[in-house]
């Protein structure tokens, strides 16, 4: 039977509190996941507002922030502006640990706009030849058969440091450890350098990677104000007086969902707080990379305390899972045995093939072709996107799109799920439990190459959308 009023509901989570173990916003959450989930708490009621829930519980205004941001996480309660907190529809839960995924795991007949990947190129064509090559070399195949260092052979550093090149940023190979791509880069980086129980600064919506790897690793993580650039200095400042702050992580260049680019003037501001408060950074170029004329990197302005992670997964091929982390000479070793407990060493065979192409300009050719055929895919779309109001950036292979009122991102997603269409919302990248704005995330990158397909399905999304009002902002 539903609950019909919020005393039963107080009754609930006074229960949970008294019988439930660990600490009191997790025997909240728990008690009100099983409610929802056993439909005693029943879908579309509002939750009790914190003030009114802490008194009759005799617990903080904290803690039952903490338990509602538990529930929003699982994607079982919605935070409404102004409005208050709600369970969701059943069937749109975000499932316990299950993180993001590389690949979609719907049926084959959806159309999916929901995720970020490299666009298939001639990155086969060149993945033959080379195998041919290697498979002629025998010194190739000695390398590749045997243990490696642990932080990769010189010979791969040196091609991570040219790949890691921009502007007036120019790596040294010694500080490069070539890891599994960017994933595995960002977690040896938080294995090595962080500790359960530290806090991660980042931004209020941010890479769903590093959610799921804070989570595994018991790391807090607290989300940042932005603006139209990313970050604000001063909101990094405020969150690092009220609390022991270990590191931030934060993508300047296409920040991932808003597409957000941090000037110069921002990254030096950025850096002088974070030196201000002895904050490591950690700096992911995952996006970054597809834009030849960005700043330079935080690593520029702060040697002495930031992690660059890049990859090829996003420019070159994304099943060669290659990546590189540039590190301070005092931290390269930490980084390198947290690699070594994780696999090792990164894979030889592909940080050969990637070594190979970058030597020899191919993978400088297939980064052109990524960016070339991001740009002809938006052309393609961009007219039916016309009187709505979205973010996106030149390379960015995304559009983020605010969803008109009445409408919530959510219900959205549902609709377009019914009609065979994925698409992400604003939750799967919220961190912290403020109200997740209603936005959207639509991707060009489906792979399947149809030109009419992509178009069917942002036709789709338009029409869903409604086709609001609004203005474009590049």
């Amino acid at each position: 039977m539903a609950v019909k009023t919020n005393i039963d509901m107080v009754s609930i989570m006074r229960e949970g509190l008294s019988s439930g173990q660990g600490v009191k916003y997790k025997r909240l959450s728990d008690v009100m996941e099983r409610g929802i989930l056993e439909g005693l708490i029943e879908p579309g009621r509002k939750l009790p507002p914190h003030r009114v829930l802490s008194d009759n519980l005799g617990v903080t205004i904290g803690t039952i922030s903490r338990a509602y941001g538990e529930l929003e996480r699982l994607g079982l309660v919605v935070a409404r502006v102004g409005d208050g907190t709600f369970v969701r529809k059943r069937g749109m839960e975000r499932q316990r640990d299950e993180g993001f995924r590389n690949v979609s795991e719907e049926p084959r007949h959806h159309f999916d706009m929901s995720r970020n990947m490299h666009i298939p190129g001639q990155e086969t064509v060149f993945l033959a030849q080379s195998f041919q090559t290697l498979s002629t070399n025998a010194k190739f195949l000695q390398d590749i058969s045997a243990y490696t260092p642990d932080a990769g052979l010189p010979r791969y550093r040196e091609a991570g440091a040219q790949w890691l090149v921009q502007r007036d940023f120019h790596p040294i190979p010694e500080q490069v450890i070539c890891v599994n791509g960017g994933q595995h880069g960002l977690l040896c980086a938080m294995m090595a350098l962080l500790r359960a129980g530290d806090t991660v600064v980042t931004e209020q919506l941010t890479y769903p990677g590093l959610i799921t790897a804070a989570r595994m690793l018991g790391v807090r993580l607290i989300g940042l104000e932005m603006d139209e650039e990313g970050v604000l200095p001063g909101a990094l400042d405020e969150v690092c007086r009220n609390h022991r702050v270990s590191a931030l992580y934060c993508t300047p260049t296409i920040q991932n969902p808003t597409t957000a680019v941090l000037s110069v003037a921002r990254r030096e501001a950025l850096v002088k707080v974070c030196r201000e408060h002895n904050l490591l950074i950690l700096e992911d170029e995952a996006h970054g990379v597809l834009v030849e004329d960005r700043p330079p990197p935080l690593s520029y302005f702060a040697p002495e305390r930031t992690i660059l992670i890049s990859s090829l997964s996003k420019a070159v091929s994304a099943g060669l899972r290659v990546g590189y982390v540039h590190a301070p000479p005092a931290l390269v070793s930490r980084i390198s045995a947290a690699l070594r407990s994780t696999c090792w060493m990164a894979t030889p065979v592909t940080l050969e093939l990637a070594t190979q192409w970058i030597e020899n300009g191919t993978a400088q050719y297939l980064l052109r072709q990524q960016i070339n055929e991001i740009s002809r895919r938006k052309a393609l779309v961009r007219d039916l996107l016309a009187g709505l109001e979205y973010c996106t950036h030149l390379n960015s292979p995304h559009f983020w799109i605010e969803v008109p009122e009445p409408w919530r991102a959510s219900e959205i997603e549902a609709e377009l799920k019914q009609n065979n269409y994925l698409i992400a919302t604003a939750e799967a990248f919220a961190v912290g439990q403020t109200a997740v704005p209603q936005f959207i995330r639509a991707s060009i990158c489906n792979t399947s190459g149809d030109d009419q397909l992509l178009r069917e399905g942002f036709d789709a999304l338009a029409t869903a959308l409604g086709q609001g009002g609004g203005r474009f902002h590049l």
